[in-house]
């Protein structure tokens, strides 16, 4: 069993038919209704099983919606892929209901939102995994200035709700060693021909079955990677952010106060 956000099109699409093509139930998620029971009834065609979940990332909301929807519907969850994102641009955006930098609560906040309320029916599923799709693109923190209200650039708040995931993958898969669930990162591929870098008037390096290959590569591995960030198939190295404890525990503590999980954030075994 398999959720993976933003599975409408690009990166995610190619996910959902290479994971059903391997006789996994895929969960497909987006905002369109309309793709995603296309995507649905294409992986069912090909004799595969899929279920369509309605979501937009952008509300805390429908976030936990969509986590409580899973839980209720399905008793055990394999694979988590948080891939589900919005690229650069120029415009200063907010959530609707929240009033957040859309970029950082849909790339990031609103994984860290489904891992946490995900994370029990994981455990009950292990062996399981949870991957985040992030990127070579990244930038520091400013936690004095975490929404961009001052000076805002759009690769700005793409790079560092990037770094987020990283950092997020660094803070959580040390506490779950033992637990059965693995936890990593990958940047999949430079620029892929992607909506969401086109919409970002991006020129393609890359394609969305590139970036399939270095996801697969960690869900596929047999290797046990835990707390990695991987740069497309090999082992990648962060900025140097993503590896001071200090940065990690004040990214938690406010993960848990935006995203209302109710988690408690004393630091290591915070998790548990």
């Amino acid at each position: 069993m398999a959720l993976i956000t933003g599975s409408t099109s690009g990166l995610g699409e190619v996910l959902a038919h290479q994971l059903s093509d391997l006789g996994a139930e895929v969960l497909v998620h987006g905002r369109n209704a309309e793709a995603g029971e296309a995507i649905v009834d294409s992986i069912r065609r090909a004799g595969g099983t899929a279920r369509f979940y309605a979501a937009d990332l952008g509300s805390r909301e429908e976030t936990a919606r969509l986590a409580s929807d899973v839980r209720e519907d399905y008793d055990r969850l394999d694979l988590f892929i948080s891939n589900a994102g919005v690229g650069p641009g120029p415009d200063r955006r907010l959530t609707s209901n929240d009033g957040l930098e859309l970029r950082f609560h849909v790339n990031y906040l609103a994984g860290f939102q489904l891992t946490h309320l995900l994370l029990p029916l994981l455990r009950e599923s292990a062996p399981s995994q949870i991957v985040m799709v992030a990127s070579r693109s990244q930038r520091e923190i400013d936690f004095d200035n975490v929404m961009l209200e001052d000076g805002f650039q759009g690769f700005r708040a793409y790079a560092q709700s990037k770094l987020a995931q990283i950092m997020f993958t660094f803070d959580l898969a040390p506490q779950l060693e033992g637990s059965g669930v693995r936890m990593n990162a990958v940047h999949p591929a430079p620029v892929m021909d992607t909506p969401m870098m086109e919409a970002a008037g991006a020129r393609p390096r890359s394609t969305a079955e590139d970036g399939a290959r270095s996801v697969m590569n960690l869900v596929l591995s047999e290797e046990g990677w835990n707390g990695r960030y991987f740069h497309e198939l090999e082992p990648g190295t962060a900025l140097p952010q993503a590896y001071d404890p200090a940065a990690l525990a004040r990214l938690r503590q406010l993960s848990v106060g935006l995203a209302g999980t109710g988690a408690a954030s004393r630091g290591p075994g915070s998790w548990r």
